[in-house]
């Protein structure tokens, strides 16, 4: 039996692999392909509404239809568990609401995946037709059947989002102002790996600058609930955290904040407000004199011009001995930005991996026009370190680049995802391909252990310590 790379449970931890139903084991050596290939995606999954719409079963279909169109892992896909699960998103919106109908009831599939569909579509309009006359409610249950739906795949970069765009300009944020460790991307996609405490891990500004929030502060509750349950992070705290615009007048946010260099616990509140981050997405500085030290919070275009304009910075008028890339706290972005800043520090090399479902994989290479910086690196990790970050960190490693030093990636690197805009205006997420490491090595789900662990804990920042940058200055080659 021919055995897949292809994840079916990589957002869970638990790393099961499809198969027709069995468990297998992981295939070192892929199939790799001489040259890329080039991949299209149907242009069925996007449209072009002119101004956003109420999400409706044509959403559902279009997003189905997607989903069997551009998801990389569409040949291997159950058609039923998709619809079923679909289907028990909406009875649970349903229930959630206290509307729940005598006719919510999963229609009969015959196995035919175009039959099934319309069979769904007419089970759907006939419940939907005996829901009250409320846009709130019908948009929510159709929100949650296309959410269903695209759980199903257990992937964490799929994602189907409806947002209401905040006002303000370019730039603004919107929220409570500051992030927190573990982050929230771990919260809708793979909770199970935070680990106590959760701590303020960064300050952005408006609100929680506003009440003198604090880097290493500890959550210990939001709302009067904690945000741990039998070491699980809850995810209802998370999302109180991390507010999404609305557009309506927002609730307050009630925190427990402990100090732990002192034991005290204090109480503020919060509202979540638009405001003008106070950060920058790269900062940088020397230490000991002659190190650059490089910050980033994202891959996102122009990232890795800004990091190599900011070195260029630091080494006028002054050698430097070395370079500490600081990506505690980084999120993901473009892989072209990956490939970009990979590039100053290595030539000629393969650093990934996009494979298909049968494990045909086409080779990602450096960009050899891009000018080597002939600079020794260290890399700083911690498990926020996500998706772009987390290949990034995954290519150092593999090509001997420089040391890893903090704690494990994130491991939420599945693929690549392209984005397709439905026609009620929300936005799906799926990848093309599943990704794999220089070494053909799974990422996603795993992460990349550091090659010396020194995680940065709450006590270290209130007290302003940093282990894994002090260790990052040892390894570095002294001044000559």
């Amino acid at each position: 039996m021919k055995r897949s790379l292809l994840p079916a449970l990589a957002c869970t931890g638990v790393l099961t692999l499809a198969t027709s139903g069995a468990v297998a084991a992981v295939r070192t050596e892929p199939v790799v392909r001489a040259e890329p290939a080039v991949r299209t995606m149907a242009s069925t999954c996007d449209s072009k509404p002119d101004q956003p719409v109420a999400t409706g079963l044509s959403t559902i279909k279009q997003a189905y239809d997607c989903i069997f169109t551009a998801f990389y892992g569409r040949e291997r896909l159950d058609h039923w568990a998709v619809l079923a699960t679909g289907f028990a998103g909406l009875t649970e919106e349903l229930n959630r609401r206290g509307t729940d109908r005598p006719n919510a009831t999963m229609p009969p599939l015959t196995g035919n995946r175009t039959t099934d569909l319309n069979a769904f579509a007419a089970g759907y309009e006939r419940l939907v037709a005996t829901l009250p006359d409320d846009a709130t409610l019908r948009q929510a249950v159709a929100g949650a059947t296309i959410k269903g739906m695209v759980g199903s795949l257990h992937d964490n970069h799929s994602q189907w989002r409806r947002r209401a765009q905040p006002p303000g300009k370019p730039g603004d944020a919107y929220g409570l102002g500051f992030t927190t460790s573990p982050g929230y991307s771990i919260t809708y996609r793979a909770p199970q790996k935070a680990v106590a405490p959760l701590f303020v891990n960064a300050v952005q500004g408006g609100p929680a600058a506003a009440a003198r929030i604090r880097p290493g502060e500890i959550v210990q509750s939001v709302n009067g609930a904690p945000v741990f349950v039998d070491g699980v992070l809850s995810s209802g705290a998370m999302n109180l955290l991390n507010p999404e615009y609305s557009g309506s007048h927002p609730d307050p946010v009630r925190l427990a904040l402990l100090d732990p260099s002192t034991g005290r616990v204090r109480k503020t509140t919060l509202r979540p407000k638009l405001f003008t981050p106070t950060t920058r997405p790269v900062t940088a500085r020397r230490l000991d004199g002659d190190v650059a030290a490089i910050k980033l919070t994202n891959f996102q275009p122009g990232t890795a011009d800004q990091v190599l304009a900011a070195i260029a910075g630091l080494r006028e008028g002054k050698k430097l001995r070395g370079l500490v890339l600081d990506l505690r706290g980084t999120n993901g972005g473009s892989p072209a930005e990956v490939v970009k800043l990979l590039s100053g520090f290595v030539h000629g090399k393969v650093h990934s991996y996009d494979c298909a479902p049968d494990d045909t994989c086409t080779p990602n290479r450096t960009d050899d026009t891009v000018p080597l910086l002939g600079l020794p690196v260290a890399v700083l990790t911690d498990g926020i370190c996500a998706s772009a970050c987390d290949a990034f960190s995954a290519a150092v490693k593999d090509l001997k680049v420089g040391p890893l030093i903090g704690s494990r990636t994130s491991g939420m690197v599945s693929g690549s995802a392209g984005m397709f805009t439905l026609d009620d205006g929300s936005l799906l997420t799926l990848p093309a391909a599943y990704q794999v490491g220089a070494n053909h090595e799974l990422i996603n789900g795993i992460g990349v252990a550091p090659d010396h662990y020194l995680p940065l804990t709450a006590k270290d920042l209130r007290k302003g310590r940093d282990p894994a940058m002090a260790k990052a200055l040892s390894l570095l080659p002294a001044a000559r």
